[in-house]
């Protein structure tokens, strides 16, 4: 996933020329706090928050380009970099937003971190019979019925459950990509999982090739 595909293209933008008064009840009605500065092309410029406005305005300061942030001090991300390097970058430095540029410099989006929050959401919701779906076509010579033994062969290893085949196709049909992680202990145990599934399988078909 790339940052193009969660980022919010209905964003507003100012220019460094307005004044703060006037971008405060812009930002207000558009109920945000953040947005870019830009200039005619719509290159980045400048940032501006909710704070530097009501500083400026308790200073007595008249136009953006007084409180801004220099474009030199302003976290970007690409619209091509992978979506998580925008995660990375909000949670690290605790950013409500960051601008997203192409390959000319202009601003195309806003990266949000309700967008963040929104997105996840939905990939928690994904089944976990999907992402198992995705493998059997990865895994090629691997049948379903493989793919399930091989599940349940590592399920009873990990956790001594004895389930079946028939069980665990059951349970994956039924659960989300949340509630695996979860159940699994957290979203790295998750994927080990899928790797030892992974790798039972391909041993398998190795096996039975060289006979």
């Amino acid at each position: 996933m790339k940052v193009k595909e969660i980022m919010d293209e209905e964003f507003i933008y100012i220019t460094q020329d307005q004044s703060i008064e006037e971008v405060s009840i812009i930002m207000e009605n558009g109920k945000k706090f953040t947005t870019p500065v830009v200039d005619e092309n719509m290159h980045l410029v400048g940032w501006i928050t909710s704070f530097e406005l009501t500083k400026g305005l308790r200073e007595g300061n008249e136009k953006i380009s007084e409180v801004m942030h220099s474009k030199d001090s302003i976290v970007h991300v690409h619209e091509n970099n992978p979506a998580r390097l925008a995660v990375l970058e909000t949670s690290h430095n605790k950013f409500v937003s960051i601008p997203v540029l192409n390959d000319d410099g202009v601003v195309v989006g806003v990266v949000r971190s309700f967008d963040i929050v929104e997105t996840l959401s939905k990939l928690y919701e994904i089944k976990v019979y999907k992402i198992f779906k995705a493998m059997e076509q990865e895994l090629k010579g691997v049948s379903w019925d493989e793919l399930m033994e091989a599940s349940a062969i590592v399920t009873r290893r990990r956790t001594g459950e004895n389930v079946t085949a028939e069980e665990y196709e059951f349970r994956i049909k039924e659960a989300t990509f949340g509630e695996a992680i979860w159940a699994t202990g957290g979203l790295e145990k998750f994927f080990v999982g899928l790797i030892a599934i992974g790798q039972l399988v391909t041993a398998k078909k190795v096996a039975r090739a060289r006979k």
